[in-house]
């Protein structure tokens, strides 16, 4: 999620828990499983009364089955049913840090998470359980007891009984989900209940679940604004990054703007949840930029260990790209929103260095606007280095062929085959030095933007303005 607007304190709450937009991802992209036997089986089981719950049952199908489990976020259930051979249950407690190790003989776990005492319509409740009814939106890391430590051969299924559900995977005709082990540590988000539609673009499907009811907006104009922001990622990328995606949209009662907040978290494949206001118009998700903005993320590699200004800086900086590539707003009012953020970021981090801020942390305004400044800068100097023929596209469309995980230092590697010399820890260093935002003014000049009163921009003729207009077109259009 940019910080192009005013938020609220859901943002310092998503920072704290790793980031705004993209949460840490642990791995490369497998196949799915095929013919495998499984060591464990889930069942969900979604419950009406007494209140909203998810009844799991988790069966031990092999004896060599792992026995140490883990919630990966604690806090929603604190006990758990086993039993053996013989069937006789035991409770056992969920220590504080959400693990509990299970007997030898172990063959069935069983525990409810309550959807509606950890949940409501609240902000806060985004990751533990936000909904109502049989509509429920919440992260499978607060719900989906896990192996503590998985192996790259562990297989799990699991399937969901009693309501429609959209978790990250894809189920084969039955109904089943096929899981690898690492499947269960990423679990990405899962909805509950709600109404279904399918966005398709060339080689790609998202498939949506509408979690909630709009009250001046219907599902089919909600689709078509997850179609226009999953469109201009191809202003990006020449092809979607996945193959298939998961989004859920949540309505939050009272509220009129559209995009309220977004989160990509990087379960295998990537799933996205976006909350809107249920009162908002359908006019104003024509200026809306949180939708493309989460989407935007899959279009660069997840950085591992997280780099939360260059990932956060990226999205941010083509947040506005897109949207001018895609004539959903003039390249002039792309440049006042940049200017408009870049202004933000400087109020909130003053003279403190590129890597003052980076390194010691800054407001959510200071990280992302920092990231979005180097991303232009980094754009610009590949197109004059390369004669305006390749910029920041080139440098993701490379490290996409490698794979959907990268290192910093990966990332820098592709920067510098695009360029054709070493350029990234140069221009790195530069930045790193001095003030976070000491390279704004002299890269205005150059691209021939002038901001005037009331952040108004002027674009003008100077060396770079054939860079400026590289920048706000697709490729194909140069």
């Amino acid at each position: 999620m940019p910080c192009s607007r005013p938020v609220s304190l859901l943002v310092a709450w998503a920072v704290l828990l790793g980031g705004l937009g993209a949460c840490q991802p642990t791995r490369t992209l497998p196949l799915r499983p095929e013919g495998e036997a499984p060591a464990l089986r889930y069942r969900v089981t979604f419950v009406r009364e007494p209140e909203p719950a998810l009844d799991v049952e988790l069966v031990r199908v092999r004896e060599d089955a792992p026995r140490d489990f883990l919630f990966t976020q604690p806090g929603g259930v604190e006990q758990v049913r086993v039993s053996g051979p013989e069937g006789v249950e035991r409770e056992l407690p969920v220590s504080p840090e959400g693990g509990v190790v299970v007997p030898r003989d172990t063959r069935v776990l069983r525990y409810r998470y309550r959807l509606e005492s950890r949940g409501g319509r609240r902000h806060s409740d985004f990751i533990t359980g936000m909904g109502e009814g049989e509509t429920w939106h919440v992260a499978g890391r607060v719900w989906l007891l896990r192996p503590r430590t998985v192996t790259p051969s562990l297989r799990a299924e699991l399937t969901v009984e009693g309501v429609d559900a959209l978790p990250p995977w894809e189920p084969d005709a039955s109904g089943v989900y096929h899981l690898l082990g690492g499947d269960l540590v990423d679990s990405g988000f899962h909805g509950f209940g709600g109404r279904r539609c399918t966005v398709r673009l060339p080689g790609a499907v998202l498939e949506v679940a509408v979690l909630g009811r709009m009250s001046r907006m219907d599902d089919a104009a909600l689709c078509a604004w997850v179609r226009q922001a999953a469109g201009e990622v191809l202003t990006v990328r020449r092809s979607f990054p996945y193959p298939r995606i998961t989004v859920r949209i949540v309505p939050v009662p009272g509220r009129e703007a559209p995009g309220i907040f977004g989160m990509v978290l990087w379960s295998s494949p990537p799933s996205v949840s976006l909350l809107v206001g249920q009162d908002a118009a359908p006019e104003s998700f024509v200026r809306d930029w949180v939708a493309v903005h989460e989407l935007l993320h899959l279009a660069h590699p997840a950085i591992l260990p997280r780099v939360a200004w260059l990932t956060e800086g990226l999205a941010t900086y083509y947040t506005e790209l897109a949207r001018a590539r895609s004539g959903r707003q003039t390249p002039q009012r792309a440049w006042e929103e940049l200017l408009a953020g870049f202004a933000r970021g400087r109020a909130d981090v003053g003279s403190r260095t590129m890597e003052d801020v980076t390194t010691h942390g800054a407001s959510y305004q200071g990280i992302y606007w920092t990231g979005a400044l180097f991303a232009l800068d980094l754009d610009v100097a590949l197109r004059r280095v390369t004669g305006n023929t390749r910029g920041l596209d080139a440098v993701l469309a490379r490290l996409a062929e490698s794979g959907t995980t990268a290192t910093f230092e990966e990332f820098g590697a592709a920067v510098d085959a695009v360029a054709g010399r070493p350029l990234f820890q140069e221009l790195l260093a530069w930045h790193l030095s001095r003030p976070a935002f000491a390279a704004l003014e002299p890269l205005l000049e150059a691209l021939g933007v002038e901001s005037g009163p009331e952040g108004v921009v002027r674009l003008g003729a100077a060396r770079d303005s054939q860079v400026r207009h590289a920048l706000e077109v697709r490729a194909e259009e140069l």
